[in-house]
């Protein structure tokens, strides 16, 4: 591959730029890598593209002359991988509609020529360099082929001598027959199979070793090998022993066919069916059922599930169980792991104790999990009943080396499911129905109820989209005003999400948070906010003349991340925002979680103010103020919305309670101005919410604050 010229160095950019560039960039590289195939990760390949984009609109404002740029760019795209045709049509779309809305490409002369011209000479390129690499190729491929004809004819020597040990030494009988059924040469242990001597069946007829009954069925299937209707065929069979006694043994026969692929000769390779079948049967129960409890497994519970489905009575049903042991992880991480299979094996016992007089499967699923089915009749008991009998069978202390263990058992059940459900869909659906009843309480059971597992397919269909969307840039970082509850002035600027989904209404910070918590992508989305406020704060102070505090809210989930501390020093170093102008809030219920003290601790040590975030619920709340480095708090957006907060004593009495502390005393949830006021009598110094102002995007907010 021909080395590829040194691109230039991208100039840097403005927020509004790098934001533009970054959603076209990650556009690009999403587009390419659906048509192509190359050699980058995700991310390497957004960072590459968004590096070739740099350098393509540095080009293009400096003017239509610099045409080497957009070629070396055109020859970089071929190093990434198969880029091919597809790939070079899906840049040139991408890069054509995308390039004339930059908005630091608006005031470009003849920006469209520019723009035409660059992109031909990125073509050009990609079509050079392209072309060469198919060159470099073809005379790869032609020394591989001379080198594949030396080794196939080395190969062929080779492989006719190991076919002659392996014929020899296999333990499984082998022989190469005619077409006419004549046995040109078997091995010993095919004689020894048949109770012959070494070398006795060369020249036997078939006739004269497989028995009659099941001759005409093996000349059947070799005649459908010569006709070319299968490739091979295997059956058992039952051959004919030298003593008179009959072998029952698996034959497979494949053909084997000359140069001018004309049949040959057959190949059977033969072995002793009887111990086989025994160890069938054996692999197959034990491919079935679990090994501890020796109940039947998930697989064999779903086959079962099927049948049952088809069989069920029109009016009584089945009804699906899925159990699982409560607090089985406690037992395992406290007793070992051998206590907990022993507690396994108890609970499986039970189960079939308590459903022994029903028609019912029980299975082992997983861990802890458990599924009975039941096909119900007229004597069925009610699912409370049957789900108490297994709680009051576990009631029962069960004794594992002294310790007396007495659990409860939690369950989701589907009752008499739509006919013609698929089976993979009713287990979810008993799953899902399971996962609700545990998030209530342990040792109960739920029902499925279609709306509401309809309610949390909908909400996890958008979690696990989130991250496109996020890709895709539909999710951005608004800002709204922190104001002083005295005078209404603006005191500082709130990060928040905001996910402008295009075919649905809008989600708030508060959803985009919670679905972001249930995967996992809390983390770098957090970072990603974290340091698009910093950015823009930074840019804030610099540019328009204004340096309000920014506040960015923490969850549980970011707050108790070991890497924290050293997440925000980078964020700082990268940004250059002072660490007393980033305000992070710090969930109050989220101190008692291991490492979260630290972080608050490491935070205040950088200079970051530290915000004790959803403050007011709990009894050690202002205690936390007094042991931890912070010197603000934000009582929870629901005791301001609380209906009663206007008569509350309870409210009244938490200003004072703060004061004592020394700390400022801000509120989330200000929606009229009766709240606003009531507040501000009770002594609390600032405001969050839709009164004082809602989450907007930074360039509607530069404008308001300038001179700030």
């Amino acid at each position: 591959m021909p080395m590829i010229d040194k691109l230039p160095e991208p100039q840097p950019t403005r927020p509004e730029e790098d934001r533009g560039r970054t959603v076209l960039a990650r556009k690009w590289a999403y587009l390419l890598s659906g048509v192509t195939v190359v050699s980058l990760s995700r991310e390497e390949l957004d960072r590459e593209l968004r590096d070739l984009l740099d350098t393509l609109v540095d080009s293009l404002q400096r003017g239509s002359a610099d045409r080497t740029a957009a070629e070396r760019i055109g020859a970089r795209l071929v190093t990434l991988g198969y880029v091919g045709e597809r790939g070079l049509r899906c840049t040139l779309d991408v890069l054509g509609k995308g390039l004339p809305s930059l908005p630091e490409l608006q005031s470009a002369d003849r920006l469209t020529e520019r723009i035409v011209l660059a992109l031909g000479a990125l073509s050009c390129g990609f079509l050079l360099a392209h072309e060469r690499s198919v060159l470099d190729q073809q005379e790869i491929m032609h020394l591989a082929l001379l080198k594949a004809v030396r080794d196939a004819q080395w190969n062929l020597k080779q492989s006719e001598a190991r076919f002659d040990e392996v014929v020899t030494s296999s333990a499984s009988g082998i022989a190469l027959v005619a077409l006419d059924g004549r046995i040109v040469r078997a091995n010993a242990a095919l004689a020894e199979m048949l109770g012959h001597p070494d070398g006795e069946l060369t020249g036997t007829l078939l006739t004269d070793v497989v028995h009659p009954d099941t001759y005409e069925v093996l000349r059947d299937a070799m005649d459908a090998l010569i006709d070319g209707g299968k490739d091979r065929i295997r059956q058992s069979q039952r051959l004919l022993r030298k003593d008179g006694d009959v072998a029952r043994i698996s034959l497979t026969a494949s053909l084997l066919r000359d140069a001018e692929d004309c049949p040959g000769h057959f190949v059977f390779v033969i072995e002793d069916g009887t111990e086989l079948m025994l160890l069938q049967g054996e692999l197959s129960r034990q491919a079935l059922h679990d090994v501890l409890t020796g109940l039947p497994n998930r697989q064999y519970f779903g086959t079962h599930l099927e049948a049952a489905l088809r069989r069920a009575d029109p009016v009584y049903g089945v009804t699906l169980f899925h159990v699982d042991l409560d607090a089985f992880g406690m037992v395992c991480n406290s007793l070992g792991r051998r206590v907990g299979e022993q507690l396994l094996v108890h609970f499986a016992q039970r189960l079939k104790a308590v459903m022994a007089r029903e028609k019912a499967m029980i299975a082992r699923f997983h861990s802890d999990e458990f599924g009975i089915l039941v096909e119900n009749t007229e004597t069925t008991p009610d699912i409370d009943t049957i789900v108490r009998a297994i709680n009051d069978e576990l009631a029962e202390p069960f004794f594992v080396d002294g310790h007396g263990l007495a659990l409860s058992a939690s369950a989701g059940v589907v009752h008499r499911p739509a006919k013609g459900i698929d089976p993979l869909e009713l287990l979810r659906q008993a799953d899902q129905t399971l996962r609700r009843a545990k998030a209530r309480r342990r040792g109960q059971w739920k029902m499925f109820d279609r709306e509401a597992d309809a309610h949390d397919r909908r909400t996890q269909a958008r979690a696990v989209g989130m991250a496109g969307a996020w890709e895709h840039g539909e999710i951005s970082v608004r800002y709204r005003p922190v104001a002083r509850l005295e005078d209404g002035a603006t005191a500082g600027l709130e990060a928040r999400l905001h996910w402008d989904r295009p075919d649905d209404k809008a989600l708030s910070h508060e959803c985009c948070v919670e679905l972001a918590e249930s995967t996992g992508l809390v983390l770098p989305l957090g970072d990603w906010l974290l340091r698009a406020a910093s950015r823009q704060g930074e840019w804030w102070r610099q540019r328009a003349g204004f340096g309000l505090p920014m506040l960015a809210g923490l969850t549980g989930h970011q707050v108790s991340d070991d890497a924290l501390g050293t997440r925000v020093t980078r964020l700082l170093a990268d940004t250059g925002l002072p660490p007393e102008q980033l305000m992070l809030g710090v969930p109050v219920g989220a101190l008692p979680v291991s490492g979260v003290l630290e972080n608050v601790m490491a935070l205040a040590d950088l200079g970051v103010h530290v915000m004790l975030d959803e403050f007011g619920l709990g009894p050690d709340d202002l205690r936390a103020i007094e042991d931890l480095p912070v010197d603000i708090v934000r009582v929870d957006r629901r005791l301001a919305e609380w209906q009663a907060w206007s008569d509350s004593t309870f409210l009244g009495a938490l200003v004072p309670l703060v004061r004592q502390v020394g700390a400022t005393l801000v509120v989330d949830g200000i929606h009229t101005e009766d709240q606003a006021d009531w507040w501000r009598t009770a002594g609390a110094d600032l405001a969050t919410g839709d009164y004082f102002g809602i989450a907007r995007p930074p360039g509607e907010l530069a404008g308001q604050f300038a001179g700030t």
